[in-house]
């Protein structure tokens, strides 16, 4: 299973920002335990739908774990706002608009695939 898959499945029991984090417990040298108290405060985007998607913040939060720097940072959110159509959790979900841009399952899988897409161009 590629590892856009996993995170969509780890969503099933965890916050958006958890399931990215959990997606990259492989390379990111911390426990499940940690990485899920890293990322609980990120569920329903920042201030409850209010702002950043909890998956775009789980992205981020790899890439500076993995070395990341501010170019890829943006580059990170530009390719996800591309895939998902915004970076708002609440522009996500339609909650003034009634249309939901994208779900959280495939918010968090094109998290990993912006994520994914940014470490293999600094490779």
């Amino acid at each position: 299973m590629d590892r856009a898959e996993n995170a969509a499945l780890l969503k099933r029991k965890n916050n958006c920002c958890q399931a990215v984090l959990l997606a990259y417990a492989d390379v990111l040298g911390k426990t499940p335990a940690e990485l899920c108290t890293l990322g609980k405060c990120f569920g329903a985007g920042m201030g409850g739908m209010e702002g950043t998607c909890g998956a775009l913040v789980g992205a981020e939060m790899v890439l500076s774990l993995t070395g990341g720097n501010m170019m890829q940072a943006k580059a990170l959110h530009q390719k996800f706002t591309e895939l998902c159509g915004a970076s708002i959790c609440k522009d996500l979900k339609g909650a003034t608009t009634g249309k939901v841009l994208c779900s959280c399952e495939d918010c968090v899988r094109n998290a990993v695939k912006a994520l994914e897409t940014i470490r293999q161009m600094s490779v």
